[in-house]
Parts: C-alpha cells; sequence; structure tokens
C-alpha cells in the first residue's frame, strides 16, 4: 500500500505508532513568473471542460499580480516554520515540498526523496476542509508518483483534517479580532460589522459526495464563537469556475455583499478561513472584485488575514505528526464532530464529476 487510506475503511483512528522518515508538504502550487502563466493554467485543467474565456480570465488575474503567485513562497515560508519547529521539539524529520500543478511537482519530490533515502513518510495537505479536490485528489496524486518512481519509492501517510483544531481556529480567530479592530468603534459601527467567511466554491455534485460544507460550517461557527461574533457572521464562497450549467455551492460572496446593502450594513469583515495564504484568488477575488463591489454599495470591506506560516499553526502541523508516530495519542479538537478520521474509507470524498473541479488555488 502506497498510501495509508487510499484502499480500506478500516481503524478510522489509527492508534499504533508509525515511525517515519519525513514529513511531505502538497499544495496546488502556482505560476512564478509571467511565463509560467498559460503553462501553469493548462496544467490544471487539462482533461477538464473549463471554458477558454474563464482560462483567459483567471490568466489576466495573475498577470495582474506580475505572473507570480504568491503560494509557493507562502508554503516555503510555512515549511521553513515545520522545519524549525520539528527541529527545537521533534520528531526531527526532514521536510520535502511538492505540488500538484507547478514546480515543484511532486513526482519529482517523490523521486528525491527515494533518492536520499527515504521509505516511509508521512504527508501535510494544505487544505483544511474535505471533498475530492482537496483531499482525495493528493491521496491519487501520491498514488500516481509513486507509481512513476517506481522501485524504492517511500510509503505514505496522510495526516487527519484539522478543520475543528485549535491549532487553525486559534490563530484564525485571532486574525478575525484583528481585522475587526480596523472598523471604527464610533457610532457602534464595530459592533454592528457583520462578519462574512469564505471558502472556494466546489461543484454541487462534489460537495454532495464529501464533507466540505460540514467542515467550512462548523469552521465557521468556531471561529465566531470564538471572536464573540455568533450572531452576526455569514458563510459565502468564493473563486467559482467551470462550466456555466454546472451548479456550484453558492451565495458567491458578491452577491452576499448585495444582499447586506439592501439591509442597511455598511461594514463588512471578509475572512477567507478556505485559504491558508493569501494567494492569488484571495488578493484578486477579496482584494479587487468584492471590495470594489462592496465600494460600490457603500460598503466598508475589511479582509481577514489567512493563518500563513502563524506559530500555532505550525505547532499545529508538529502536534498531528506526532499524533502518527504515538501510541493511543491526544487528538485535539473543538466543536460537536471531533476528530476527523487518520484512514480515509473507500468512499470517502468520492468524485463528482472531476471536470467540474476548482481551476485554480
Amino acid at each position: 500500500m502506497t498510501i495509508r487510506g487510499a484502499q480500506t475503511s478500516e481503524s478510522p483512528l489509527f492508534d499504533q505508532p508509525r515511525h517515519y522518515d519525513a514529513v511531505l508538504v502538497m499544495s496546488f502550487g502556482g505560476p512564478e513568473g509571467p511565463d509560467d502563466v498559460m503553462p501553469f493554467l493548462e496544467n490544471v485543467t487539462r482533461g477538464r471542460n473549463i471554458p477558454r474565456e474563464r482560462l483567459l480570465q483567471v490568466a489576466d488575474h495573475y498577470q495582474h499580480f506580475d505572473g507570480i503567485s504568491p503560494i509557493n513562497r507562502q508554503n516555503r515560508e510555512l515549511i521553513a516554520a515545520l522545519e524549525q519547529s520539528l527541529a527545537a521539539r521533534g520528531p526531527r524529520l526532514p521536510v520535502y515540498f511538492g505540488n500538484r500543478n507547478w514546480h515543484p511537482f511532486v513526482t519529482d519530490t517523490v523521486a528525491r526523496m527515494r533518492d536520499d533515502g527515504v521509505k516511509r513518510a508521512i504527508a501535510f495537505v494544505t487544505a483544511g476542509f474535505s471533498c475530492y479536490s482537496t483531499c482525495r485528489q493528493y491521496r491519487e496524486d501520491i498514488v500516481r508518483a509513486v507509481e512513476a518512481v517506481g522501485a524504492g519509492a517511500p510509503e505514505f501517510d496522510k495526516l487527519r483534517v484539522f478543520y475543528n483544531h485549535p491549532g487553525f481556529i486559534d490563530p484564525s480567530v485571532e486574525q478575525l479580532r484583528t481585522a475587526l479592530k480596523q472598523i471604527p468603534a464610533e457610532a457602534g459601527r464595530r459592533e454592528r460589522a457583520r462578519v462574512v467567511f469564505t471558502a472556494h466554491s466546489i461543484p454541487l455534485a462534489m460537495a454532495q459526495t464529501s464533507a466540505y460544507e460540514r467542515h467550512f460550517g462548523e469552521a465557521a461557527r468556531l471561529i465566531a464563537e470564538g471572536a464573540g461574533t455568533n450572531g452576526r457572521y455569514l458563510t459565502a464562497y468564493q473563486s467559482r469556475s467551470g462550466p456555466p450549467q454546472a451548479p456550484w455551492l453558492e451565495p458567491d460572496i458578491l452577491d452576499v455583499l448585495e444582499d447586506l446593502a439592501t439591509q442597511g450594513v455598511t461594514d463588512v469583515v471578509a475572512h477567507p478561513i478556505g485559504f491558508l495564504s493569501d494567494h492569488v484568488e484571495v488578493l484578486w477575488d477579496l482584494d479587487e472584485e468584492a471590495r470594489r463591489k462592496a465600494a460600490s454599495l457603500g460598503i466598508t470591506l475589511v479582509r481577514a488575514a489567512t493563518v500563513g506560516p502563524h506559530p500555532t499553526f505550525v505547532e499545529m502541523i508538529r502536534e498531528l505528526i506526532v499524533e502518527r508516530t504515538t501510541a493511543n495519542p491526544e487528538r485535539r479538537s473543538l466543536g460537536k464532530f471531533g476528530p476527523n478520521h487518520d484512514v480515509c474509507p473507500v468512499d470517502c470524498c468520492r468524485v463528482g464529476r472531476v471536470s467540474d473541479g476548482p481551476p485554480t488555488r
């Protein structure tokens, strides 16, 4: 078995200690220069029914930022912080970086791990909510990489999804409180401000076979509760793509802003908790499009920062690694659902229609 959980529905919580030689941080990838943009987008959309017009629109978004997505740089910052944490507190493991859609490609990274003598590794995926494109597809990426590398390729386990882990919730609460402070307290504006939590929209067919909506909704509830904004928050989606006839999760953030304006709301905090770093879909869809929309409606829009390499979040990753190296570990979680499974059942996050999957990250 190349990646634990891809073939079995047994033992959803794995209580036997495992030994690992390395950590693999997996992410979506992004262009790092103007010449990378179209090859990157063609990688992302290969075999999918994405309209050409949408591809060109997204390319323009990247070119607005000089063709550079911050996601690789931000992941390297996260990896550097994780390496420091592991060196200081253990377990002492090297950390490798592999992407689905751009350099460093995961297959190249798995080959390097094999050449370095890695026999078994634990994978951390930079996505907090489960669906095909954020969890199962990464497992499939590893399986394909292992098959391509061939003899001597490492075995892989995958860390559990962390949507309700305090190491994700607590820094998200902190970022929300910081954003709220940017709204003037005069005349009760801060107290009346609404919070809109956002996540990447996904096809309805994909959502129906996963816990994506539940994970998003529970994370939003926990963060709002922690920040004291229980009665003043909504959830919305952003970054919809794919053919217009395919239904995707709604409401869109732009539609929510229109609804809030009709209610007389003048201050909104957008908190993109479905993203771990401030990359292009956050910078464009929220900081550009949503901010312009809000201004046209007479709404002041403040955007909360993502968790990024927050020390508490980095410590959470280390803690999740320790879980898998410890017999009968404590698995910390908040809320009513408990810790997510370590081992994915065979029918977990089945794909609806791959061609409708999110084209960018």
